[in-house]
């Protein structure tokens, strides 16, 4: 049996126009629209690729690098440790400062007297856990020294735990330390401390009132300390007293590396490792920061100036140009020089650690010289490069994937275009017309030819002539 292939074209009539029912056209309106909306997905996801790269190039690296160094040998030198510390000094003078500043605040109408202004604020701010020195329990079970009670007091931490426990003690009048891995809380029987308030809101908020007054009175020392004095703790060291005492409140037992670490934070305090050190440590490091974004912004300057006409300028693309806050460039500029700056100061820390030790690796010495400050900044930015990487690499993943579907949708429409061609080409369609017209059946009959080869009719079955039609509709063959 002979195969026979037919193509059945339905039309209809639509003001005079003879048209498909497949809109072969709005289907490719449709595909460019797609397609329009490809092309912005992709400038959109290329724009966020180029603003996770960083660029940064040779003499970016170097500055970065030159500042971190340079930061990181002032901290060397002119932070060290407590007690040599050149920066610590001005810091502990600012300190003193500040603490009159506040007891004149809250009413103080004495001299310029630090220890004065103290006493003022001690009793003002007065809390039931000031124990500083004792008898009997307090010696026993907490050893409890003038050098060591801001630290062991929980009280006296300035931590959310610390604010806790503060409170909890002026409520209850007790008061609670950290000795050997234990909390340790204590009535105060003989003590008539009474927190003021009428109810219960009243009262948490002279509760917090005390705790803030009271740290300001003790931040320098207290009003009979001699010379430098106990500062309060600093609050990244004194977490290892929450940390035992959120285990003890849940029946877990302090490990060994808990109590040595704490050991470690106490004898760093003692050694006058506390907020007004740790404020010292945190100059060098805000130093390298300030100076690796003027880097940045001075080097983004020139070359605007020397790339951009005069007439082109304005201050909204100068301040595009220069801005070294949320820029891919800057933050790379700065991980390289928190970097360096953690290099050279854990270096020094390390090597001081081992000359101190007297054969062993002196571990107090070493954490008091690392520049806690600079680390978790570093730290900081570590994350944010590796945050960086991940958004990048899910950019490009979406772009791939975007680019590969513009491939997709623009073999769509070349298609669909060849089918307009073939199925929906009005000029040839228009032979349905142009035979009610004697005049234009000639050009009629070639477009008509001319369809039917574009639809593969198979070129026996073609009738090319008026003859061949006549013959066909009054039963002849056509060969």
């Amino acid at each position: 049996m002979e195969n026979k292939k037919s193509l059945l074209l339905e039309l209809y009539i639509d003001d005079g126009e003879y048209r498909f029912p497949s809109t072969i056209s709005t289907a490719i309106l449709d595909a460019n629209s797609e397609l329009k909306e490809l092309e912005d997905k992709i400038e959109e996801t290329t724009e966020t690729v180029k603003a996770l790269t960083p660029e940064c190039d040779k003499l970016d690296y170097i500055l970065s690098a030159s500042s971190g160094a340079l930061c990181g040998v002032l901290d060397v030198f002119l932070v060290g440790k407590p007690g040599e510390s050149p920066l610590g000094n001005i810091t502990d003078k600012w300190f003193e400062n500040r603490t009159i500043d506040f007891a004149k605040l809250c009413g103080y109408k004495g001299d310029e007297s630090l220890s004065s202004a103290i006493s003022f604020l001690e009793k003002k701010y007065k809390v039931p856990y000031d124990q500083s020195v004792g008898g009997g329990i307090f010696k026993e079970l907490l050893n409890l020294t003038p050098d060591n009670h801001h630290f062991k007091s929980l009280g006296h931490n300035p931590t959310l735990l610390g604010l806790f426990f503060s409170i909890l003690n002026q409520f209850t009048n007790t008061s609670s330390f950290i000795a050997d891995g234990e909390l340790i809380t204590l009535n105060n029987s003989d003590s008539h401390f009474e927190l003021e308030g009428h109810n219960i809101p009243s009262k948490l908020f002279c509760g917090f009132v005390n705790w803030f007054g009271h740290l300001i009175s003790d931040i320098s020392g207290s009003s009979t300390s001699k010379g430098r004095g106990m500062g309060i703790p600093s609050p990244i060291w004194a977490w290892t007293n929450d940390i035992i005492a959120i285990k003890r409140k849940l029946n877990i037992p302090a490990s060994e590396f808990d109590k040595s670490l704490n050991e470690i934070a106490l004898k760093m305090f003692k050694e006058g490792y506390d907020v007004r050190f740790q404020t010292a440590q945190v100059i060098p490091v805000f130093l390298n920061e300030l100076v690796v974004r003027l880097f940045y912004t001075i080097r983004r300057l020139i070359g605007y100036y020397s790339k951009v006409q005069k007439e082109n300028r304005s201050f909204t693309l100068l301040w595009k140009s220069c801005e070294p806050f949320s820029n891919a460039t800057v933050k790379r500029m700065l991980t390289v020089a928190h970097g360096t700056f953690c290099l050279v100061d854990l270096g020094d820390a390390t090597i001081r650690g081992f000359a101190t030790g007297g054969g062993y690796f002196n571990v107090a010495e070493f954490f008091m010289r690392v520049n806690i400050i600079g680390v978790g900044r570093f730290t900081i930015s570590l994350y944010g490069e590796a945050k960086r990487g991940i958004l990048k690499h899910s950019a490009l993943n979406d772009l791939s994937f975007i680019k590969r579907e513009r491939v997709v949708v623009t073999y769509y429409i070349e298609g669909l275009q060849q089918l307009a061609k073939a199925y929906d080409d009005d000029s040839i369609l228009s032979f349905v017309n142009d035979l009610q017209n004697s005049e234009l059946y000639i050009e009629a009959f070639n477009k008509t030819v001319k369809l039917a080869e574009i639809r593969k009719v198979p070129e026996k079955d073609i009738l090319k002539t008026k003859s061949d039609i006549d013959s066909y509709f009054l039963g002849g063959t056509h060969k």
